[in-house]
């Protein structure tokens, strides 16, 4: 015989499975619920809007092109810049002794006077003075060397044509001798710093002679 606790058993049993169904039923239910609202969300979310106006857009172009001229002339004044301070560097080191050296000239012009001074026959001189003489020749010439050697030129132009530009003309020569506008006299020789004037040479410029005969048709 069947006893009423093994009848009872079974239907515990059906009765948990039955539990255990619902259980995952209403976790499909609630799985399925969540997937449609996020859905739903998402459906209903607007969509996103650019940051930046067409019209905003549009005015940042000039302003760009704007900022890209000014950026192109800074660098081109600093390029400029550069290269006019590169010049002006080069023109430091070139020209700098100019004001120096010419005040150095007048000292220099004396100096070659007493060496012209100097007679070529020092025979019958004291042993002492001779070798003063002889001191201040030496000294000349260094003195000349060193101004060649830092681009200090002397400016001797007899004989050359007459040049405005390194020439002063004291006087003028009346001859038939040499084509006129020529320095035939040397009065104080001119000095120069590579390119530039330091002190004209101070000559005499041939003039052309005119005959006794136009003279006298002139008359």
């Amino acid at each position: 015989m069947t006893s009423s606790a093994d009848k009872a058993e079974p239907k515990k049993s059906e009765t948990v499975q039955e539990d255990f169904s619902q259980a995952d039923l209403s976790g499909e239910s609630q799985v399925a619920d969540s997937d449609t609202l996020k859905t739903n969300s998402i459906e209903n979310e607007a969509p996103l809007e650019p940051s930046v106006e067409p019209d905003d857009a549009d005015n940042l172009k000039p302003e760009g092109e704007e900022l890209r001229g000014q950026l192109l002339r800074v660098m081109a004044e600093n390029e400029n810049l550069r290269k006019r301070t590169e010049r002006e560097v080069v023109a430091a080191k070139k020209y700098g002794p100019l004001s120096f050296a010419r005040d150095l000239l007048a000292s220099l012009d004396n100096l070659e006077k007493a060496i012209s001074l100097i007679p070529e026959n020092k025979s019958e001189m004291d042993e002492t003075l001779k070798n003063i003489l002889v001191g201040v020749d030496m000294t000349g010439r260094e003195v000349v060397s060193v101004f060649e050697r830092h681009g200090i030129k002397k400016i001797n132009p007899d004989g050359e044509k007459f040049d405005y530009n390194l020439h002063q003309a004291m006087f003028d020569v009346p001859t038939n001798e040499v084509e006129p506008g020529t320095v035939v006299q040397v009065v104080q020789v001119g000095y120069q710093l590579h390119d530039r004037l330091l002190r004209p040479a101070m000559v005499g410029v041939s003039k052309a002679l005119k005959n006794e005969s136009s003279a006298s048709a002139e008359d």
